[in-house]
């Protein structure tokens, strides 16, 4: 997709945002702060990004009038998640500067094509092989071995369309995800903790990169996210070179999230790629001299991108549903604490409705601190 377009957004003109969720809300909130005015599409009336975008085109996201009526209302187009029609966004790619493009979507919205150009770059992930059916299976795992890790090519999240491997007895939870016919059977790689590092670049080619943060999950959903990562000072650069590498193979334009496992002998496997803000970079609203909401539309509008800094330790800390009353609570009790809510129209268990950011100069205390509240007991 050509991108012919490379003149810097000004202050008054108009994103576009493809979906209203909380990454957008935060976006948009960023982009006002700006000066910039915000046009969401999105099938949910009022929904988080609506709230606070200047119009929403209440409309399906795969709706090729409402795609087109978006562009022909903005100057730049972006998106807050990945399930985009790639269709669409080359159909208004003549009307409307698209920074993106969609080689970066279309590359991170499968599995084999996000792990084989992460190989082809020269990082390393985890070994991997396509599995179509029953008897791929078998092979990938007879070269592979247990434990193991299937997945659906595309479309899983926080944990869905996903199965752990340890033995041939697991190979019947299999039939799920193998009726997809575009499954991943990927080596299970022995972690001592998980990480991420959200990298922007813009038109210009110029690239900014943030500290890398340590994220805790539960139930596959992200629970926790310390910055900076309890790794050595060598192992955090290690890990921002390597996002930096993967913004200039990719040709980035805009925010990338790169989720990563580190190992106990300090070795680095790139795990998954999200091309927008990333939940594990939310911290940077209060920790950082730019947030990573803040860097995504500079980058996207090719303004030129600051050097990151983090102005203190930090961590951030999601609220599922279940977790909200409690959090309320603690409102009258914690002065220091960030209270974020997305205005989600329905508390549900396990959905993301907002966060908590706690800025610290001892983590373990803070840790002790989130744990003694008794909200986020697993």
């Amino acid at each position: 997709m050509g991108r012919t377009l490379t003149k810097m957004i000004q202050q008054g003109q108009t994103i576009g945002i493809i979906g209203g969720g909380q990454l957008g809300q935060m976006m948009a909130l960023d982009a006002k702060q700006t000066g910039m005015k915000v046009i969401v599409l999105d099938p949910t009336p009022a929904c988080p990004a609506g709230q606070v975008a200047d119009d929403q085109i209440v409309a399906p996201y795969a709706d090729v009038k409402a795609i087109t009526e978006l562009a022909r209302r903005a100057d730049v187009l972006t998106y807050e998640f990945e399930n985009v029609d790639l269709n669409a966004l080359e159909d208004v790619a003549d009307k409307v500067y698209v920074p993106q493009g969609t080689h970066l979507l279309y590359t991170t919205k499968n599995r084999i094509r996000e792990k084989t150009f992460l190989r082809d770059a020269g990082l390393q992930t985890a070994p991997f092989m396509a599995v179509k059916n029953e008897t791929d299976l078998k092979k990938a795992v007879d070269e592979i071995g247990y434990p193991s890790v299937l997945k659906t090519c595309e479309g899983g999240y926080d944990g869905h369309g996903q199965e752990v491997l340890h033995s041939d007895a697991d190979l019947a939870k299999c039939a799920g995800i193998l009726s997809t016919k575009d499954a991943i059977l990927e080596g299970w790689v022995p972690f001592k903790l998980e990480c991420s590092v959200m990298v922007a670049r813009n038109e210009n080619g110029e690239v900014t990169v943030f500290p890398v943060s340590e994220n805790i999950h539960h139930n596959e959903i992200l629970h926790l996210s310390i910055v900076p990562a309890r790794i050595s000072p060598e192992l955090q650069k290690k890990a921002q070179q390597m996002a930096v590498k993967i913004a200039h193979a990719i040709d980035l334009r805009g925010i990338l999230g790169v989720e990563m496992f580190v190992t106990a002998d300090g070795q680095i496997y790139i795990n998954e790629l999200a091309p927008r803000p990333h939940n594990s970079g939310h911290y940077s609203i209060e920790a950082c001299n730019f947030s990573q909401f803040a860097i995504h539309n500079r980058a996207i509008c090719n303004w030129p991108l600051p050097k990151i800094k983090l102005l203190q330790p930090v961590v951030m800390v999601n609220v599922l549903g279940q977790h909200v009353a409690g959090v309320r609570q603690q409102i009258a009790k914690k002065p220091n604490w960030h209270f974020h809510d997305y205005g989600k129209a329905e508390i549900r268990h396990n959905r993301k409705m907002g966060h908590v950011t706690i800025l610290t100069d001892d983590i373990e205390a803070t840790l002790k601190e989130i744990d003694n509240t008794g909200i986020w007991q697993k």
